[in-house]
């Protein structure tokens, strides 16, 4: 395929799936209301792991949409919140404004939100961050799968959506297993790591 065509054809997919989030939601509608149609989630449990009993910190890398490489080394010293998800999980797309809004509220904290997007192209990610007001970066990780991998030994994301909170030594602190059924969940889960001692 040539360049021209390319960049055409991924703009009419961007401008697709932004038409499609300024209208109504059907497969975030479908999840809220409990149909699942053949999608297995997790069931919104959380774990909070004491500090003593948390593993060694994970190392991670990768690139995100917009072609930046991010690593656990520039978030040294701070709390992540990690998100893993993709464009079409009715969940994910549920639990999108909340994870944006708690975003914003921890604004100018050491708090700091991550995506890892598990399937879709960088076009389909922007487009979704467009689509539903997404201002946090996210690791593409459909290639290699390298996030995924890199946390599957301490407290794996089973299903997606799932969210992590690292703590300021990169270690996993907590974890959401499913769409956050309740935001104030992962506020006190952030809360309660950003004010742990580091």
């Amino acid at each position: 395929m040539t360049r021209r065509p390319r960049t055409i054809l991924v703009g009419l997919v961007a401008l697709a799936l932004l038409l499609t989030g300024c209208a109504s939601d059907p497969l975030a509608e479908q999840y809220r209301e409990g149909s699942s149609k053949g999608f297995i989630a997790g069931d919104g449990s959380w774990t909070e792991i004491p500090a003593a009993q948390r593993g060694d910190a994970v190392a991670w890398s990768g690139a995100d949409e917009t072609g930046a490489v991010v690593s656990s080394e520039d978030y040294a010293g701070k709390v992540v919140v990690l998100n893993f998800w993709y464009a079409s999980c009715a969940p994910c797309r549920a639990e999108a404004p909340a994870l944006q809004k708690l975003n914003e509220e921890f604004a100018g904290t050491d708090a700091h939100w991550l995506g890892v997007n598990v399937r879709d192209q960088a076009a389909n990610a922007v487009a979704f961050n467009e689509s539903f007001g997404i201002t946090y970066p996210s690791v593409m990780d459909v290639d290699n799968g390298g996030m995924q991998l890199a946390f599957s030994g301490s407290i794996p994301p089973n299903a997606v959506p799932t969210t992590l909170v690292l703590d300021r030594s990169g270690r996993v602190a907590a974890r959401i297993l499913g769409a956050l059924t309740s935001p104030s969940i992962l506020e006190t889960l952030v809360r309660d790591t950003i004010a742990e001692e580091s």
